[in-house]
């Protein structure tokens, strides 16, 4: 039986989110990882090109196509309140068109609670480090 969005949780712990997103990353199901977004996020998914709404929701949908695989390990986080900076270690392997591609960054996400307590994206930067530099 195939996945649906519903059967990935959201996070409840900031902590964990990556650990979710991840997982329903590598499932390919695209509603179940916009589920991990607030409606407004932002996503710089390529330095320098910010993308929201659905142009983010389109360059979701275009590079799970692929069926790219990721891991990602957790190296810091700092929450205060309802707003948490999680500092990622990520690695992506995917074949393009092109051939195959390894892919890695250290991301800066920046991560929003909602009123039902659960964690989701407000800005996801995946290259944030190389930005930052």
């Amino acid at each position: 039986m195939a996945s649906t969005a519903q059967d990935f949780e959201l996070a409840s712990d900031a902590e964990e989110h990556g650990k979710l997103y991840v997982k329903a990353f590598n499932s390919g199901d695209v509603d179940a990882v916009n589920r991990m977004y607030t409606e407004d996020a932002i996503s710089v998914w390529e330095p320098g090109n910010p993308l929201t709404g659905q142009a983010r929701k389109d360059a979701l949908a275009e590079f799970l196509s692929m069926r790219p695989t990721m891991s990602a390990k957790l190296r810091e986080s700092h929450i205060t309140g309802n707003t948490a900076l999680l500092v990622v270690e990520w690695e992506i392997d995917v074949t393009t068109p092109d051939g195959p591609e390894h892919l890695q960054g250290t991301g800066l996400d920046v991560l929003r609670r909602g009123a039902d307590g659960k964690w989701r994206f407000a800005i996801d930067n995946p290259f944030g480090e190389a930005a930052a530099a």
